[in-house]
């Protein structure tokens, strides 16, 4: 097989209910370069090796499957650097967990054209319709338009749908100050983001599955969801100084952000109406009727999907 362009990392375990669909969204990409499948299975006990190993057998050409024969991730073992990190031969990488999907074949294409117009850019998204416990759920969509986001209003948004990331896989495979404390997606897009910002595109070509048993929004609740925030806080300080202080306003709104979030996960209302915090929440009151808007809008545009 000629060297591929784009590796795909798919991280699955116990997904039996949805790796048949995630894998049938990676083989139906419609693409003038070639790809490769990476997918990692962290020693699933419900049946997902098998319709992984029969893809592979399908797709020998494609596919390129890591079978774990004990749960690495229980031992702490952080599964992307020690397992897909080494097998990456593509100039650009892209993202599907195990439970989610991509809807569109002509994804992988768009994106990379894409971002072959924007060298000044390390990363692409694009907008993916939410579903929460199998039901509809709205869109991740943080503009309506195909463009650039700048690295200050990014900030703002991240981290965006797993599903619709393309990045440069040397920006990938950076281990940073954010990534060193905890490798998760809002690390790799704020290390992603920071030099041009993130490249998006209107189209709808994923679906992101929430609630699903064994998930991370399933499981990442309550005490969970808090010390969440607080990682998410340390980790927006790290990226503060990696970056030498150059968007110090906008890591400050989205830490004091987090702050107000765990204030409301604590029922601490009549606090957020004083002066401290009021106009931050006048704020965020006005991004959650413009993210109402966007979620109408998508609907009626991605009705069919």
């Amino acid at each position: 097989m000629d060297k591929p362009l784009v590796s795909v990392i798919c991280l699955t375990y116990n997904h039996a209910p949805y790796i048949r669909e995630a894998l049938e969204g990676f083989v139906c990409q419609k693409t003038d370069f070639p790809i490769e499948i990476i997918v990692h299975d962290d020693a699933s006990t419900d049946g997902t090796a098998d319709v992984v190993r029969d893809y592979a057998a399908r797709y020998p050409e494609l596919i390129r499957p890591v079978f774990q024969e004990e749960n690495q991730y229980s031992q702490g073992v952080q599964l992307i650097p020690a397992f897909c990190f080494p097998l990456i031969r593509g100039r650009y990488v892209a993202l599907c967990e195990g439970d989610d999907r991509w809807t569109d074949p002509t994804k992988l294409q768009r994106q990379v054209e894409a971002m072959e117009r924007h060298p000044e850019v390390d990363i692409c998204a694009h907008c993916t319709r939410r579903t929460h416990g199998g039901r509809p759920a709205g869109f991740i969509a943080p503009r309506l338009r195909d463009g650039v986001i700048p690295v200050e209003k990014a900030l703002k948004v991240l981290p965006l749908a797993t599903a619709s990331i393309l990045v440069r896989t040397e920006t990938y495979l950076l281990i940073t100050p954010m990534r060193a404390l905890l490798f998760n997606d809002l690390a790799l897009q704020l290390q992603a983001a920071a030099r041009g910002g993130v490249l998006y595109l209107s189209r709808c070509m994923a679906e992101y599955r929430q609630m699903n048993p064994g998930s991370w929004t399933a499981t990442h609740r309550g005490a969970k969801r808090m010390e969440t925030r607080r990682m998410e806080r340390l980790q927006l300080q790290a990226f503060d100084s990696w970056t030498d202080g150059k968007y110090r306003d906008a890591v400050r709104w989205r830490i004091r952000k987090t702050e107000s979030s765990d204030l409301m996960a604590r029922h601490r209302y009549l606090e957020l109406l004083s002066p401290r915090w009021l106009p931050l929440m006048l704020r965020r009151l006005g991004r959650s009727l413009l993210r109402a808007f966007r979620k109408l809008y998508c609907s009626l545009r991605w009705k069919s999907l």
